[in-house]
C-alpha cells in the first residue's frame, strides 16, 4: 500500500507541475491546444494548462536588436560605400506573429535585413556622398516608414533604425585621398605663389628705400664735404694771407713727407727744381 501511495503521490505532482507554468514580466506566451492558439498571456504570473492537451510557446517582449551585417550601396554619383546599420524591434501582435513566422526569431531577423537592404539601397541611390552623410536622419525615417508597411503582417513593429558607420570602398577611399592630395597641392602652390609675389613687393620696396636713403647719405657726405673743403680752402687762404713763405714752406714740408715716406722706393730727382726750393741757400 505504502509503494502504491507513493507512486499515486508522484504521479499527482507530475500532473501538477505540468499542469502549472509561469509567465516572466519580460515575456508574452501562447497557449496551443493541438498546435491551435487558445490564448495569449500577456500578464506576467503563475498560469493554469490542461497537461498533455495545452502546451505553451513563449517569445521575448522586449525590444530586440538586430545587428545588420554591413552591406555595399552605390549612391546616386555611382560611388561604393560600406554601410554597416542596426534595428531595433518588438513583438507587439504574439497571435499574428506566431502565425506568420511560427516563433521563428531568425526567420524574422532574415526578413527585417532583407526589407533594411532594399530601403537603404533606395535611399542611397538618390543621394551623392556628401548628402547621405548630412541626411541621415531623413534616410533613417523613411526605411522606417518602408519598412512598417511590409512587416504589418508579421505582428511586430521597428522602433529604430540606425546608420552606426558609412565607409567609403578602399577604390572610392584612394580616389578621395588623391583628389584631396590634389587639392592641398594647388592650395599650397597658390599659397607659395602669394607669398613670393608679397616678397618681390617687399624685397622691392626695400630696395627702393635703401636707394632713397644711400642716395641722401650720399648727397649729404658731398655737402659736408664741399663745406669741410670750402672750409680748408679759407683757411689755408688765411694762412696763406698771414705769412705766405711760412705756409709755403709748411705745404712743401706735407709733400716732402708723402714723397719720402716709402723708404723703399727709389727718387731721382733734380735739386734745381722748384720741388727743392727751399733746401738751396737762397731760400734762407
Amino acid at each position: 500500500m505504502q509503494k502504491i501511495g507513493l507512486v499515486l503521490t508522484v504521479v499527482v505532482l507530475f500532473v501538477l507541475s505540468s499542469a502549472l507554468y509561469t509567465v516572466d514580466e519580460t515575456q508574452i506566451a501562447i497557449k496551443l491546444r493541438l498546435g491551435e492558439i487558445v490564448s495569449v498571456e500577456k500578464e506576467p504570473g503563475l498560469k493554469f494548462k490542461t497537461p498533455f492537451v495545452n502546451n505553451v510557446v513563449k517569445f521575448d517582449g522586449r525590444i530586440q536588436t538586430l545587428d545588420a551585417p554591413a552591406e555595399r550601396f552605390l549612391t546616386g554619383e555611382k560611388k561604393n560605400v560600406i554601410v554597416d546599420s542596426y534595428i531595433k524591434w518588438r513583438i507587439v501582435d504574439a497571435e499574428k506573429f506566431y502565425k506568420s513566422t511560427g516563433g521563428n526569431i531568425a526567420r524574422t531577423d532574415n526578413r527585417l535585413a532583407q526589407i533594411i537592404k532594399t530601403g537603404l539601397k533606395s535611399e542611397f541611390s538618390k543621394r551623392t556622398i556628401a548628402e547621405v552623410s548630412g541626411e541621415r536622419s531623413e534616410i533613417m525615417s523613411n526605411i522606417v516608414k518602408l519598412a512598417k508597411q511590409d512587416i504589418a503582417e508579421f505582428g511586430i513593429e521597428i522602433n529604430d533604425v540606425r546608420i552606426k558607420r558609412i565607409d567609403l570602398s578602399q577604390e572610392v577611399s584612394n580616389s578621395v585621398y588623391r583628389r584631396m592630395q590634389a587639392e592641398r597641392h594647388r592650395v599650397a602652390k597658390e599659397f607659395r605663389s602669394k607669398g613670393a609675389e608679397e616678397a618681390e613687393i617687399i624685397q622691392a620696396a626695400a630696395d627702393k628705400e635703401r636707394t632713397i636713403i644711400l642716395a641722401n647719405a650720399y648727397r649729404d657726405s658731398e655737402i659736408i664735404r664741399g663745406e669741410g673743403d670750402a672750409i680748408s680752402a679759407s683757411n689755408y687762404a688765411e694762412a696763406y694771407n698771414k705769412n705766405a713763405d711760412f705756409y709755403s714752406f709748411y705745404r712743401s714740408l706735407e709733400s716732402y713727407k708723402k714723397s719720402f715716406a716709402n723708404q723703399n722706393d727709389i727718387l731721382v730727382l733734380n735739386p734745381n727744381t722748384e720741388f727743392f726750393r727751399h733746401f738751396s741757400p737762397e731760400s734762407k
